[in-house]
């Protein structure tokens, strides 16, 4: 179980600090499916880079399964099972696909367990497992490439940040196919950051966050009736696939 609590994080600004979390106390048991959406600059992306040990929060703690991990730094909490994927992936030059995936897994894959993470991910296995994570390869590409070394990874807490993003509808429909998978078959906690309405309805709960705090909280039949009446077309953050 995955606990903050009074989370606040401050950055600085031209005129001083400013505040993009504000006292978040969230909850997200083993095994759960959770969303985080909201409007842009709310402070969705923060947040997870808060849990992930990217960001150090300006007060408050996190705790993992009981354990304070507050001061624990990004490799010391992948070693206890959270992974996290960036909206825009690094590129690695020099190492190929099938390195990468067997960093990320912690052993050697073999030539067919690397492929099965790719198709997962809607990519043609022969095509890409040899490839150099590098410039060749496209922002789409390089997302899926990341999706498929944390599923490589497993773990307690997966964290993708708006894993749509440059993906085409093909691969998308077997992302989400992905995540139901992941759902079912594994404990793990999925948490995702995503303005996609087909993403949304998947989750067992939805958090609205906005301005730094969490608006709503709940699961999608309460809050995803919600969202739609509180959004409207000129300003909706809500996007359909």
């Amino acid at each position: 179980m995955l606990e903050l609590k009074n989370i606040c994080f401050s950055a600085k600004g031209e005129t001083g600090g400013v505040e993009i979390l504000r006292n978040v106390d969230l909850t997200i048991p083993n095994g759960k499916f959770i969303v985080i959406t909201g409007p842009n600059g709310g402070g969705k992306s923060t947040l997870a880079k808060v849990i992930m040990g990217v960001e150090k929060p300006t007060e408050g703690r996190i705790f993992l399964n009981g354990e304070d991990i507050t001061d624990l730094s990004v490799t010391e909490r992948a070693r206890k099972g959270i992974s996290y994927g960036f909206q825009a992936p690094p590129r690695f030059k020099g190492m190929k696909v099938s390195d990468l995936l067997s960093c990320a897994a912690g052993r050697t894959l073999s030539h067919d367990d690397g492929c099965k993470y790719l198709t997962q991910v809607g990519l043609c296995s022969r095509e890409y497992i040899d490839r150099d994570v590098d410039t060749s390869l496209s922002g789409g590409e390089l997302k899926r490439i990341e999706i498929a070394t944390i599923l490589a990874k497993g773990g307690n807490v997966m964290i993708f940040d708006e894993p749509e993003a440059g993906i085409d509808l093909w691969s998308f429909s077997r992302l989400t196919g992905t995540f139901e998978s992941i759902h079912r078959n594994t404990d793990a906690s999925i948490v995702i950051i995503s303005h996609q309405e087909r993403i949304i309805r998947l989750a067992d709960e939805i958090i609205m966050v906005s301005d730094g705090r969490i608006t709503e909280k709940g699961p999608v039949e309460e809050i995803f009736p919600k969202i739609l009446a509180n959004t409207t077309g000129a300003c909706s953050y809500l996007e359909e696939a």
